[in-house]
C-alpha cells in the first residue's frame, strides 16, 4: 500500500453475498480509504474489481487485529473499524474500543450472538420469545422438544444466514436433525467444536424484520422464506405492507429487545414473527441487515444505512440520510435467485438484461464461474439478487421477481441450467 494523506477505514472481514462492496464504496464517498483485514482476500471478488487495499492476517486473533489497526493509525491515521460480517462484528467493536475509536459494546454484541444468552436476557426483561431450551446432545434435544411440544425449530446456538435451521414436526425428525447438527459443529475457521443447539417452539405467523439505528426505527421489512422445513430468505418487501398500528407494535418490540440486550448504538436488525398473540422476537442481530436490505431501504426511503454505519464508526456527523432522508421511490423489493440443483457454475447470464428491466436498481450475481454450488438450505443457496422499486408493494415485488427470472446460472453436469425463481 502506498502512502497517502487520506485516513484509513478498516473492515474486519466482509459478508460475501450482501453489502460488503457497498461498505467500501461508502467509505470512499466519505473521503476515507477502505482497507480489508482478512485471512483470505480471494474470498471477496469485489476487492480486486474495486481495487480495495487488503491486509492479510489471522482475523480470529484480536491482538493481531489491534496491532494491524494500530499500524494504520500510526501511518496516515485510522478513522474507524467495523465489519459487515456477522462473525466479526464483536471483535471489530472490541478493536475499535482498544484504539479509542467510536464503537458499540463488543461484549454486549458477543452475548447477543449467542442465541441462548440472548433469549435468556430477552425473557428476563419481559420481551416475548418462543419457549426454548439449549442442549448439548441428541438425547437432550429430543427431551427438550417433547417438553416444548412439536413442531419445534432446531438451530445452532451460534450462526447466521439460516445455516442449520430446520423445522422438526415430530420426535423422529428432531432426533435426525439433532444428529446432523451435533455431527458437523465447527467454528468460523472450520475447526470442530463442542456443539450447543437451541430447541424452540415453532411460532406461526408472518415474519418481519425491524431495521433500527441508534435506537430509532428506520423501517419494517416483510420477509419471504422458502417452504418448511427450512427458512432460507428468498425476498424482502420494504416497507412491509402493514397498517401504522402493526408497524409501531413491531418497532416497539424491537426497541425493547435492544434495550434488554444493552444495545442501541448504530445499526441492528431484529427478526420478529407476528403471531396470533402478538409479536415474538426470533432473533436480534447486532449489525446492519444483510441480504441487500440496506440497498432496498435506500431505494425505497432515501435513507442510506450503510453510509450511516460508516459515519457512526468514524465519528463523523450523523448522516442526513438517517434523520432527513432524500426522496425515495416509496417501495422496494428484493428477490433472490435460488439454487435449484448442484454442480459447478459454467456461466452466468442475463445480468445486463435484469439490470435494464423496469424499476431495477441492482441486479448482481453472487455465484461466479467455477464455484461449486451445493444445496445447503442456507443463504449460500442464493446465487443472485435483484432490487427493484415501484409505486406500491405489488409493483416492486413483480418487477423484482420478473428481473430475477432473467438471470440464468448454468451448471455443469450433473446439474441442469437453472433460472432465477424470483423467490417463489
Amino acid at each position: 500500500m502506498n502512502g497517502t494523506a487520506v485516513r484509513w477505514f478498516a473492515f474486519l472481514e466482509s459478508n460475501t453475498t450482501g453489502t460488503g462492496r457497498e461498505f467500501c464504496a461508502r467509505a470512499r464517498a466519505r473521503g476515507l480509504r477502505p482497507v480489508l483485514l482478512t485471512r483470505d482476500a480471494a474470498r471477496y471478488p469485489y476487492v480486486t474489481e474495486d481495487a480495495v487495499d487488503t491486509l492479510e492476517l489471522d482475523t480470529s486473533d484480536l491482538d493481531a487485529v489491534v496491532s494491524a489497526c494500530r499500524g494504520l493509525a500510526e501511518g496516515t491515521g485510522l478513522a474507524g473499524i467495523t465489519s459487515s460480517s456477522e462473525y466479526f462484528v464483536a471483535d471489530a467493536a472490541r478493536a475499535a474500543a482498544r484504539l479509542g475509536l467510536p464503537a458499540a459494546d463488543g461484549d454486549a454484541i458477543a452475548r447477543c450472538r449467542s442465541k441462548d444468552l440472548q433469549r435468556a436476557a430477552l425473557a428476563a426483561h419481559g420481551v416475548p420469545v418462543p419457549a426454548w431450551t439449549a442442549v448439548s446432545d441428541v438425547a437432550a434435544a429430543v427431551r427438550a422438544a417433547d417438553a416444548v411440544g412439536h413442531p419445534v425449530v432446531l438451530k445452532p446456538v451460534s450462526g447466521s444466514g439460516s445455516s442449520g435451521v430446520r423445522l422438526c414436526r415430530d420426535r423422529a425428525e428432531t432426533e435426525e436433525w439433532a444428529r446432523v447438527l451435533f455431527g458437523r459443529a465447527t467454528d468460523e475457521r472450520g475447526n470442530a467444536v463442542p456443539a450447543r443447539v437451541l430447541v424452540e417452539a415453532a411460532v406461526d405467523g408472518p415474519e418481519f424484520s425491524v431495521e433500527t439505528f441508534d435506537g430509532d426505527v428506520v423501517t419494517v421489512v416483510a420477509k419471504h422464506t422458502a417452504p418448511a422445513p427450512h427458512f432460507v430468505e428468498t425476498g424482502h418487501d420494504i416497507p412491509a405492507p402493514l397498517d401504522a398500528g402493526a408497524s409501531a407494535e413491531l418497532g416497539d418490540t424491537a426497541l425493547a429487545a435492544l434495550k434488554a440486550l444493552g444495545l442501541g448504538w448504530g445499526a441492528a436488525h431484529t427478526e420478529i414473527r407476528r403471531s396470533a398473540d402478538g409479536p415474538v422476537v426470533i432473533e436480534v442481530n447486532p449489525r446492519l441487515a444483510g441480504g441487500m436490505i440496506p440497498v432496498a431501504v435506500r431505494a425505497a426511503t432515501g435513507t442510506d444505512l450503510v453510509d450511516a454505519v460508516i459515519a457512526r464508526a468514524a465519528g463523523l456527523d450523523t448522516p442526513p440520510g438517517v434523520s432527513v432522508p432524500e426522496a425515495g421511490a416509496g417501495h422496494a423489493a428484493v428477490r433472490f435467485v435460488i439454487a435449484a440443483g448442484e454442480g459447478r457454475v459454467k456461466a452466468v447470464t442475463g445480468i445486463r438484461e435484469a439490470g435494464a428491466a423496469p424499476g431495477v436498481v441492482v441486479a448482481v450475481p453472487t455465484a461466479v464461474v467455477g464455484r461449486q454450488v451445493r444445496i445447503t438450505h442456507s443463504f449460500q443457496d442464493r446465487l443472485g439478487c435483484v432490487v427493484a422499486t415501484g409505486s406500491g408493494t405489488a409493483q416492486a415485488a413483480t418487477r423484482a421477481e420478473q428481473a430475477a427470472g432473467l438471470i440464468g446460472i448454468e451448471l455443469e453436469e450433473p446439474a441442469t441450467p437453472e433460472k432465477g425463481n424470483g423467490g417463489r
